[in-house]
């Protein structure tokens, strides 16, 4: 997610490890959706074949993926519309206050700076939006290294471009400076511990 770094995840294939992933995954966004069939969704590194996006599609009224590049097979998709170039770049020209959920599903671990990141989230929230947010700890730092490098199972490009691990002590600080109130963040360990989930949910100090 960043300027050096140019291949959408998915773009080459995925392997069994990572269709694993994506399943997992997507059970514990589905866990956490809200009810409504009229969201309109936000997923900050959507790869090229915008997995979540086509899951969650019965809930999406409309959505929008970032990426570096998507296919032409979800352009055709009515209901998304897509902005490739960096996040970075991309997040600032979207309008304040307009999504009801924004996923970032192993995406903040490629961020050098991803307070910024997630500021900006934050900010396209509606009132009572919702941010999942899943990334890697450092436990499985170790397991997706060695399923990289020494198994050569999952893009090694992919694990290079990690700038950051994240336990609950590293991204709940980051959550709460952005402006998520600490009772309005749920946090938990899931794929065999190896990933961080949580969901925080915008909201003003005095709402109930």
């Amino acid at each position: 997610m960043n300027d050096a770094r140019q291949i959408t995840y998915g773009q080459k294939g995925t392997n069994y490890f990572e269709k694993l992933g994506i399943y997992l995954s997507l059970r514990m966004i589905r866990k956490h959706l809200p009810k409504s069939k009229t969201l309109h969704v936000l997923d900050v590194g959507c790869g090229y074949h915008a997995r979540f996006l086509n899951g969650l599609l019965p809930n999406i009224s409309s959505a929008v993926g970032i990426d570096f590049k998507v296919s032409d097979a979800n352009k055709r998709i009515p209901q998304f519309s897509f902005v490739e170039m960096p996040a970075e770049k991309a997040l600032p020209t979207l309008t304040s206050e307009t999504f009801d959920v924004i996923i970032m599903n192993n995406t903040l671990e490629h961020f050098w700076e991803p307070l910024q990141i997630l500021a900006e989230a934050y900010r396209l929230l509606t009132p009572t939006g919702l941010l999942l947010v899943n990334v890697p700890n450092w436990l499985g730092k170790v397991t997706l290294e060695f399923v990289a490098f020494r198994l050569d199972k999952d893009p090694s490009d992919e694990m290079d471009d990690h700038k950051m691990y994240y336990d609950i002590r590293d991204l709940w600080p980051l959550l709460v400076r952005v402006g998520f109130l600490p009772r309005q963040i749920k946090m938990t360990y899931h794929k065999f511990g190896l990933s961080l989930f949580a969901a925080a949910r915008k909201t003003t100090s005095n709402t109930n």
